[in-house]
């Protein structure tokens, strides 16, 4: 329904809304019942019929298919290898439903995780204000607009203040859109040149506003253009990608030795048998050999972690962010609210004659303005400090411990609160007649009010910048022209707080006859300054030490005075003596080559802008760095974007930097972005500790067949495993335990090292020579407990040898996970049954061989016989063979 050719009550009354008092609980539950929730439909999912049905679309799985399509041909037409095809197919068949659960969880985790960085909107119902999920909105809800919003719903403006909006995803226009809620427009007026109304996806680049909603979901005007909105789907990460490639090249190796192996058994087999059995050990040799699960792996890995983060504050918006965060080599930090408790307390207040103590913690009212430790009356500049402090503020203070916007702000109403004055919807009194909001570029902020029939501009800033628009000071209520000695009076004042760490404000104010106007930041009368603290995290110090330790580069970028910023990073370690800190003042006449050089030693910049941190980013990247940087105004979305990791703040984080981010952290802390950073190494080392087992199982299986054959002679022409136990080792024997590498907990040296290099490979020559002994390793188990079952233990038959070499290869995969479980401790530096995950997969996978080896219908199925208790404990001892080969790899580790 259209409502911008409407007026304003025409809508309240048609839609039934009180705009002071909002929808009522009821009303919004009756409300969704009618209109249903707001959220754009996406394209069709995945039904688990269609994910089941795309496990076979593997060429690989193609191959294994056909091949006991044949053994079931064959065994119709020869009595024999019927049942060895129906394994192979039902091997296949459960190959695919455990690809369909891994594809599920990481499709769950995905979803829980997009749930957790949806929009939120700011909203009145029941008289109160409120933050709620954007799919929460309602036809009828009144909803607060400000700069950094993203608009969820399409709504009709019943207030607007300098409001703009960027309407590009909508309508295709590159800049802002001018707004106004006055604004009477004709029916037919084009959606483009609605000038009264705000849309779904568009995002707020400036001033503030209050909507009420019109239209939601599917019948907004994104909805009407996007009938289905297709969802993008997340490609493969650079490391699938890897994987993929190398599983391609291993492929092609293993075609090459299965033809191989095919070739020297037509030239030893003896009979039309013979020859079937070989077909089928090759075409499983080549499935089998392929770690064809390993990209799958990965993925429920990866999304496993991404939920592991979210218990460390910390949401991760796509699969890459979380490789790219184990090679971070330099954070780029806000102060306020990462490095510090986000809980601003006005500590001092400077009305140009006296400095007054302001007692009372954190967001507490009850507090006094002292004067050597006396309580004292306020003077005239001190009033008007408390009165722009309410004015020109756009936060509001619900209680003790909750705050509705920004915590600086805040700190600022309850100052006024402890001077007195009534900080609940105090505009009812003083209405605001215009406001210029606060932006990094002029560093202040203006409200114009009408009091007392007069209007006055209400302006706070960074006292620095502020006193350049001065021309006038009040000194106990009398004006006069300011004078040199006055800023130089001022500026001392403001150094001397700030090098105690407080964050200075500077108060100025002015009347005028033209509240409109958009130029009323000039001829202003300076009165005072306040200065409030934010100390500190706790962990935060801890945390920086942790990645100094971990060759991580710590810089503090602050729109903050200099003087500030470099007293808090000097307590938490970030500036060292002789270090360097600069402005943005200091680097505005550098060249380029002066600037990167300047960058490239600097720990703490200062009064920064949006355009500074872009240009700090391009150099560190230009110096191969790899950035994560943090931000959570609407123009710090360029550096989020620009920055390999982009960090958008949870709490205090506009929408905007939200969207332009990789990650969110839900409490606003640096160290949820180290513990982060920690996790993703974490999981780039179990990836590459499971990738290891698996392609290294891989390779014993592929020498097990191939030496047999290659010297037949010495094996009596017999192969030590048939098809449905090379794919029985591959399914059943590594899949578990793989998983569980990809459960570990992070080794206590985890943040102990250097970031890998952005160019490593996971299977690099290191990791090539690990796969190539460890798989030297599990040949020799196999193929030993083969030769003493043929020629050593008495009365043994050729099924019980390749029984011997069958189980010799499940518990030398087994208890060689254990020894994969660092890739630098052996296993007597740690506790080898610490990870309860692999404790249960080898206690599943040691019952499963048990099973088929005793149960005599089972045992026949796959071609074995029960072992003797000597023909046992020789495969368990062998089975350690593998296992300290395993450990043999960590010894020329060490060396290399």
């Amino acid at each position: 329904m259209d409502f911008y050719n409407k007026n304003k009550q025409e809508i309240l009354d048609e839609l039934k809304v009180n705009p002071k008092e909002g929808l009522t609980s009821k009303e919004v539950q009756l409300r969704k019942e009618k209109y249903g929730i707001n959220q754009l439909r996406e394209k069709k999912k995945k039904t688990l019929l269609m994910m089941f049905l795309d496990q076979f679309k593997d060429f690989l799985v193609i191959i294994l298919i056909i091949a006991a399509a044949v053994s079931v041909i064959v065994g119709i037409i020869e009595g024999e290898g019927l049942i060895d095809g129906f394994i192979i197919i039902a091997i296949v068949i459960l190959n695919a439903v455990l690809g369909v659960n891994q594809e599920q969880k990481a499709n769950n985790a995905l979803a829980a995780l997009k749930k957790m960085s949806s929009p939120h909107a700011k909203v009145i119902r029941d008289g109160k204000i409120m933050e709620i999920s954007s799919e929460e909105l309602t036809v009828g809800d009144i909803v607060l607009l400000e700069t950094g919003d993203y608009v969820a719903a399409d709504i009709r403006l019943l207030e607007s203040t300098n409001l703009k909006t960027d309407e590009s995803s909508l309508t295709g226009e590159s800049t802002p859109v001018e707004k106004d809620a006055e604004v009477k427009l004709k029916e037919g007026t084009t959606l483009a040149e609605r000038e009264n109304s705000v849309y779904m996806s568009t995002l707020v680049t400036y001033g503030k506003g209050k909507g009420i909603v019109t239209d939601i979901g599917m019948e907004t005007e994104i909805g009407k253009i996007a009938t289905m909105l297709d969802a993008v789907e997340e490609g493969k990460t650079p490391l699938q990608k890897t994987i993929d490639q190398f599983a391609k090249f291993l492929g092609i190796i293993i075609i090459i030795i299965s033809v191989f192996v095919f070739i020297l058994g037509l030239i030893q087999a003896e009979t039309s048998q013979d020859i079937f059995e070989i077909f089928l050990t090759s075409v499983a040799l080549a499935v089998a050999a392929i770690p064809e699960g390993l990209t799958a792996v990965i993925t429920v890995v990866l999304a496993l972690g991404m939920q592991r983060m979210v218990k460390r504050n910390a949401i991760i918006k796509n699969l890459s962010t979380v490789e790219t965060l184990g090679q971070a080599s330099v954070i780029c930090s806000d102060k306020t609210g990462t490095l510090t408790q986000n809980e601003m307390t006005v500590r001092r207040v400077y009305d140009l004659d006296n400095a007054y103590e302001i007692t009372g913690s954190g967001y507490e009212t009850k507090g006094k303005i002292l004067l050597n430790k006396k309580e004292v009356k306020l003077t005239h500049n001190l009033e008007k400090i408390m009165q722009i402090s309410v004015l020109c503020n756009d936060s509001k203070l619900e209680s003790e411990d909750k705050v509705i916007g920004d915590p600086t702000e805040a700190a600022l109403l309850v100052l006024a609160a402890k001077a007195g004055f009534e900080v609940d919807n105090p505009e009812d009194k003083y209405p605001q007649a215009n406001e210029y909001t606060f932006d990094s570029t002029r560093k202040m902020m203006s409200s114009i009010n009408k009091i007392e029939d007069k209007y006055f501009v209400l302006t706070k800033g960074a006292s620095d910048q502020l006193i350049k628009k001065c021309n006038r000071i009040s000194i106990n209520g009398k004006i006069r022209e300011i004078k040199d000695k006055d800023i130089e009076k001022i500026s001392k004042q403001n150094e001397k707080y700030s090098k105690q760490a407080y964050r200075v404000l500077g108060f100025a104010y002015r009347e005028t006859d033209n509240p409109k106007s958009m130029d009323l930041e000039q001829d202003l009368i300076f009165v005072g300054l306040v200065a409030m603290i934010d100390p500190p995290r706790v962990e935060a110090k801890d945390a920086i030490a942790k990645c100094h330790n971990a060759g991580i580069r710590v810089m503090m970028i602050t729109g903050d005075h200099l003087t500030t910023a470099k007293a808090i990073a000097s307590e938490l370690n970030i500036l060292k003596e002789g270090g360097l800190a600069l402005s943005g003042e200091d680097t505005q006449n550098m060249s380029d080559e002066e600037f990167e050089e300047a960058i490239m030693k600097c720990d703490v910049f200062a009064r920064s802008t949006p355009s500074d941190k872009i240009r700090i980013v391009e150099v560190l990247q230009k110096n191969g760095e790899v950035v994560a940087m943090t931000g959570d105004g609407v123009n710090d979305s360029p550096a989020l974007k620009q920055a390999e990791i982009g960090v958008a703040m949870g709490i205090t984080g506009t929408e905007v930097s939200k969207e332009a981010s990789n990650m969110i952290l839900t409490d606003d802390n640096f160290s949820s972005i180290v513990a982060a950073v920690e996790e993703g190494r974490t999981i780039y080392s179990n990836i590459r500790k499971f990738t290891v087992f698996l392609v290294s199982c891989n390779i014993g299986e592929i020498l097990v067949i191939l030496i047999s054959m290659i010297f037949s002679g010495f094996f009596g022409g017999l192969l030590p495993l048939l098809a449905i136990h090379l794919l029985w080792i591959n399914l059943m024997t590594d899949s578990f335990p793989a998983f569980a590498l990809g459960m570990e907990e992070a080794e206590g040296n985890t943040m102990d090292r250097e970031p890998r290099d952005t160019n490593e490979k996971i299977l690099n020559k290191e990791t090539l020579i690990k796969v190539s002994i460890q798989g030297l390793g599990l040949m020799i188990a196999g193929l030993t407990a083969f030769k003493l079952g043929l020629d050593v233990i008495p009365d043994a038959s050729i099924a019980q040898a390749r029984t011997m070499a069958f189980v010799t290869i499940v518990f030398g995969e087994l208890f060689r996970a254990y020894s994969a479980r660092s890739e630098r401790k052996f296993l007597f530096q740690m506790n080898p049954f610490s990870n309860k995950f692999l404790n249960y997969s080898i206690f599943l996978s040691v019952g499963l061989v048990l099973l088929l080896v005793y149960v005599p219908f089972l045992a026949n199925v796959f071609s074995i016989e029960g072992l003797t208790l000597v023909e046992l404990l020789i495969t368990i001892g062998l089975g350690f063979v593998p296992m300290l080969f395993g450990e043999l790899t960590k010894i020329v580790q060490k060396q290399t």
